[in-house]
C-alpha cells in the first residue's frame, strides 16, 4: 500500500485522544474524593474501573478487530468513550462515573488493540519502528498536556475575573457549580464525538495480519497460559502498569495531604510532570538500548526508582516534587523492555500472547485500589510502599529473563561485521 500521511496523521491524532483521556485520573482523584465524600478504597475503585476494562476487554477486542476490521472497530471504540463521558457529564453522580469509567477503558482497550497493525500498514512496515516512537512521543505529550488542561478549566470556571473567553462561559454553563472538575469529562466528549466523525468520513486499507499480530482461539490463550514464562511475564505487566498508575494516581493526593499543595494547581502541576519526564525517559532510554543490553537498562532504571520513591514518600516537600517527576523518567523504559523481553521469549503464538499482557493492565487497577485501601488502614504514606512490591518484581525480570533473541546494541552488530 502507497503511505498515506492524511491516515498516518489520524493515527498519530488518536493516540494523544488516547492519552489524553486515560491519564487524567490522577489529577482529579482530590476533587473526585471531596466531592463525592469518599474513602480511600472508593476512590481507589475509579483507576479500578477503568484499568480493569483491559483486563476484560483485550483479549475479546483483538478478536473483534481480526472479523469486522480495523474502521468498525474504531468506530466502536469512540462510541463507547463518547457514551462514557456523556453518559457522566450528563448525570454527574458516583455511581455513574465508575460505569462511565468502564466504557471510556472498554474503548481505549479496543482502540490500542487495532492501532499498532494499522500504523504498521499505513506508515509502511519499513518505517514501523520509526512512527511506533512517534506514536508514544504523541502520547506522552498528550499525558503531560491533559493535566493542565484540567488545572485551566478548574481555575477558571466560575472566577468573574476570568478573561476564558466564550469556551470557558460555554463550558460553566453546562458544568455544575459544585462540580468544577467534571469540565474535563465536557471535554473528553467532544473529543470523543469529533474523533467518532473523522473516523465515520475516513477510508481506511484493508490490514492483513503478520503471524506476530493474529489473535488465535480461546484454546491457544489456555495454552499459553499453562507456559510458566508466559505468566511470569504477565505478573511483569501487571507489577509494571501497577506501580505506574499506584504512582500517577495518588500523586496529588499525597502531596496535598503531606505537603499542603494545591491539586489543581501543583498536584496537577506535578502530575503533567511524571507524564512528562516519562516521554523524555523514552529517548534516552531507546539510546541506551544501543549501547546495553536491555535487561541491564531495565536493572539500572528499576533499582534507580526503588531509590528515589524513598527519598519521594518519607523525605521533604523538594524531594517530593523531584521524586514524583524523576520516578516517571525512571519508569520509562520498563514497558517496552519487559513486553519486548517477553515476546522474545516465545517462539510461536505471540499475538495471542500479545493480548495477554494487555490483559496484564489491569494492575493499575489492583494496586490503586489496594493503596486506596491501605490509605484507609494506616495512611497513604505507609500505603504507597506498597509500590516496593511491583518495583522489586520488575527488577528480578532483569535477572531471570532468559529472550531467545536479545536486543541488538552497536557492539554486537560491530563485531557481526
Amino acid at each position: 500500500m502507497k503511505r498515506s500521511f492524511y491516515l498516518l496523521i489520524l493515527i498519530f491524532l488518536v493516540f494523544f485522544a488516547i492519552s489524553f483521556l486515560t491519564n487524567i485520573l490522577g489529577s482529579i482523584n482530590p476533587n473526585v474524593t471531596d466531592s463525592f465524600k469518599l474513602s480511600g478504597t472508593m476512590t481507589g475503585m475509579l483507576p479500578f474501573s477503568f484499568f480493569i476494562a483491559y483486563a476484560i476487554m483485550s483479549i475479546p477486542s483483538g478478536m473483534f478487530v481480526q472479523k469486522f476490521g480495523e474502521k468498525k472497530s474504531l468506530i466502536l471504540a469512540w462510541i463507547l468513550a463518547f457514551a462514557g463521558a456523556l453518559i457522566f457529564t450528563s448525570f454527574p453522580k458516583f455511581p455513574v462515573f465508575l460505569g462511565s469509567l468502564f466504557l471510556i477503558g472498554s474503548g481505549m482497550a479496543l482502540l490500542q488493540v487495532a492501532l499498532y497493525p494499522l500504523l504498521r500498514v499505513v506508515g509502511g512496515e519499513e518505517h514501523f519502528a520509526f512512527n511506533s516512537v512517534i506514536a508514544q512521543l504523541v502520547f506522552g505529550a498528550a499525558s503531560f498536556l491533559s493535566p493542565f488542561v484540567y488545572s485551566y478549566l478548574v481555575t477558571n470556571l466560575g472566577n468573574p475575573a476570568s478573561e476564558g473567553g466564550f469556551l470557558i462561559d460555554l463550558i460553566s454553563k453546562l458544568t455544575p457549580l459544585d462540580l468544577p472538575w467534571v469540565s474535563i469529562y465536557l471535554v473528553f466528549s467532544a473529543i470523543s464525538f469529533l474523533m467518532l466523525v473523522i473516523i465515520l468520513s475516513t477510508k481506511f486499507p484493508a490490514v492483513v495480519r503478520k503471524e506476530d499480530e493474529i489473535v488465535g482461539a480461546w484454546e491457544t490463550h489456555l495454552q499459553l497460559f499453562r507456559n510458566r514464562t508466559v505468566i511470569l511475564f504477565f505478573f511483569g505487566i501487571f507489577a509494571y502498569v501497577g506501580a505506574e498508575q499506584g504512582i500517577a494516581n495518588w500523586i496529588s493526593e499525597f502531596l496535598r495531604t503531606y505537603h499542603g499543595l494545591t491539586p489543581e494547581i501543583e498536584g496537577a502541576r506535578t502530575v503533567g510532570l511524571f507524564w512528562g519526564l516519562m516521554t523524555v525517559g523514552c529517548f534516552l532510554g531507546l539510546g541506551l538500548l544501543k549501547l546495553m543490553d536491555s535487561k541491564l537498562v531495565l536493572g539500572i532504571f528499576t533499582s534507580a526508582a526503588l531509590i528515589i520513591l524513598t527519598f519521594t514518600l518519607f523525605g521533604s516537600l523538594k524531594m517530593a516534587l523531584f521524586g514524583f517527576a524523576a520516578l516517571g523518567f525512571c519508569l520509562s523504559v520498563m514497558y517496552a523492555i519487559i513486553f519486548s523481553l517477553a515476546l522474545n521469549s516465545v517462539t510461536k503464538y505471540h499475538g495471542s500472547f500479545a493480548g495477554i499482557l494487555c490483559t496484564a493492565i489491569a494492575g493499575g487497577a489492583i494496586f490503586s485500589l489496594l493503596i486506596g485501601k491501605l490509605k484507609d488502614m494506616i495512611g497513604l504514606q505507609l500505603g504507597m510502599v506498597l509500590l516496593y512490591l511491583p518495583l522489586a518484581y520488575i527488577l528480578s525480570i532483569a535477572f531471570w529473563a532468559k529472550p531467545l533473541v536479545s536486543n541488538a546494541t552497536i557492539r554486537k552488530t560491530s563485531d557481526k561485521d
